[in-house]
Order: structure tokens, then sequence, then C-alpha cells
């Protein structure tokens, strides 16, 4: 197990800059998603804590130990990539021994540790099939298990599960859950997908271009964004993102916006310029019209619940609302906001105001 420490790792490709100034924390035994779209740096910087890329500055520390410019085979870590990297002429079980009995171990021992993995893993049935014949799910179990059998400190992992299918995508994605909690190893993972990074992570970082765009659990990523990109990236819908310029003081807790008074967070610091009023659509509810609001334009059935498009002065926005509510397109409705839950945001740049709601959170920026 490990304790991992990035700070200010950094990471050039000639004239660009693919990684800024990363510092953050991974504790010993997490589950540590790297978030962010294609492109962000998440998987460079998985290669620089992993070894398979040396950082261009910064410092790497594995339970103390500095090793940003160790090679990746005297860090003790194990690497289980998005396309598997199975050896295609060796059947399931020289494919998980074959890190075993490069070190020298024992045959018998060997023999221990492939039986104890694969019962794990549950892929005892397979372990004299060729890895050719088996589908993407057995593949990527016999990925991890050659990852697994080793023991090392941490685990390092690639959108494994990214060439599987949605269905069977969700279903690998609680397995590897549950045999990381058996097994409290320290696993990095990267993904694009941020319904996995919610469902598996103990802590997410976002990023965006390279920057750290937040850090904190996917409870606090989701409910208290530090920037409109994490407001925007994390959710499904999005967060609902109203404009409008403004005036607003510490100690306020409302704010105008197209001659309606919201209420907001009490907020931490002073701004006067174009801001943006950021609300979750569960955040967002349908009430009698009164003075119109807005115009539904479309709704989503997804059983339990429906997603309501509404056309407004200030923009469309979308409310998640319960799926017997009756709603017609055309329809004009009012709307209700609840305002503990908005986040206001400078347009310009992009960051969240400090409020009661963020206030520790934008710290971790």
């Amino acid at each position: 197990m490990a304790e991992i420490v990035i700070r200010n790792l950094r990471k050039d490709f000639g004239d660009f800059t693919a990684v800024q100034s990363s510092s953050f924390k991974i504790e010993d035994g997490e589950f540590f998603m790297l978030l962010g779209p294609s492109g962000c740096g998440k998987t460079t910087t998985l290669r620089m804590i992993a070894g398979l890329e040396l950082p261009t500055s910064g410092e790497i520390y594995i339970d103390g130990e500095e090793v940003g410019q160790k090679p990746a085979r005297q860090r003790d870590i194990a690497f289980v990539f998005q396309m598997f990297a199975l050896y295609p002429h060796m059947n399931v079980r020289r494919n998980i021994s074959y890190p075993l009995v490069s070190q020298g171990m024992s045959k018998r021992q060997v023999s221990e540790k492939v039986a104890e993995v694969s019962r794990i893993l549950g892929i005892e049935d397979i372990l004299d099939r060729s890895v050719s014949g088996l589908s993407g799910g057995d593949r990527q179990r016999v990925a991890l298990g050659r990852a697994i059998v080793r023991e090392p400190k941490a685990f390092m992992m690639d959108e494994p599960l990214g060439a599987l299918d949605a269905e069977f995508r969700e279903h690998m994605a609680e397995e590897l859950r549950a045999l990381h909690d058996r097994m409290g190893a320290t696993t990095v993972y990267v993904t694009h997908d941020q319904l996995e990074a919610m469902q598996m992570g103990d802590k997410i970082v976002v990023m965006n271009h390279g920057v750290i765009e937040q850090f904190g659990t996917p409870q606090d990523i989701y409910d208290k964004p530090a920037t409109m990109f994490v407001a925007d990236f994390i959710g499904s819908p999005s967060m609902n993102f109203l404009r409008f310029h403004g005036e607003v003081h510490s100690g306020s807790s409302s704010v105008k916006l197209h001659h309606a008074e919201l209420a907001v967070p009490t907020l931490r610091e002073p701004f006067e310029g174009d801001l943006v009023y950021g609300i979750r659509p569960e955040h967002v509810s349908l009430v009698d019209a009164g003075e119109s609001r807005g115009e539904v334009v479309a709704a989503e059935y997804l059983g339990t619940t429906q997603i309501v498009t509404v056309k407004t002065a200030g923009g469309d926005l979308k409310a998640r609302i319960a799926s017997n509510q009756s709603v017609r397109s055309g329809e004009n409705v009012g709307l209700a906001f609840n305002g503990s839950a908005a986040t206001l945001f400078d347009n310009q740049t992009g960051r969240a105001l400090k409020s009661d709601l963020n206030e520790g959170v934008l710290a971790h920026v």
C-alpha cells in the first residue's frame, strides 16, 4: 500500500505544456480518480506517477520517497491499460504468472498466487484458455489479475473499462470497486466518464487543459463546484447557467436577476461585473405560472424523473422533476429555485465566488 504526494508537477512536450503545476495527495488505500476530457493531461499525470514519463519539473513521493526521476521498474507500481496489453501467444495462467516467473519466484509460490488471484476475480475456469478467444470482460479480468498478482504498492489504471460496452462497463466498475475494497490497495484511475468517477472514486481530481480545476470528494465536486468548467462537466444534465450583470456584497444572501430576487448561500466576498447564477436541474421546481417565468419546450421521460427544458428570458434551463408531474409543451410555468444550493460564478474567469456553501472547498483549486 502507498501514500502518493504530487508537488508542482509539470510536463512539457517541446513548446506544449501537457500538465501545469499540479499538486495533490493520494491517501494510502484510496481509490483516486483523475477525471477530465480528452487531452486534459490526466493520462500524462498518471504516466508520470507510474514512471512511464519523467516530469519536466516537480516532485513525486511514494511512501515518503521522492521517485520523480526514477524509472518505472523502481517504483513497485502495476499498470492496467485500456487495451489489456496481454500476451496473445500465452494462455490465461501464463499471462497472470508472467510477472512472478520473471522475478524468479518458485513454481509452488507462483501456482498458489495465481490460484488465489483467479479465485478473487472468478476466472478459475478459464486459466487454461487462450486469451485471444476471451470476451472483453474476461480479458480485462486477466489484465487485472496480472497486475494484482505482484502485490505492488499501488495500481495505475488508464481507462481500463473504456473498451467495454456500456452495460458491461457498469457491471465491471462495480466489481472493480468491490475488489479494491477487499484488497485495500491504493489505486489511481484515469477516466473521461464523470459517472464512472462519481460511482467509484473516494477522491476526484478534475483536470482541464493541463490544470487542476478542483480536487475533492465526489459529493463536494458535484454540490460545490469550484469553477464553471467543473459545474458544466459534472452532472447529467449539467448545471444551469443564468448570466447577468450586477454587484454583490460580502454577507449578501440574494441577487437580482432579470427583475427577480433569487436567494443564494451567504456570500463571503464582494464582486461587481458579469456574473453567472448556477443551479442544478434537481434544484429547479415548476410552479403555477403567476407572473410567467418561462415556456416548456421539451420533456424527457427518465422513469422516476423527467428532464423539462424551459425557455426563459435568461436562456433555456432544465428542471429535474417527478415523472408524474404533468407538463405540456408550450405551457407557461413559474420557476422556483432552491437558492441554498446555488453557486455564483465570475463569468470572465469561471471562478466560483466564496460563500457559505463552498467555504473550505475552493482552497483545493
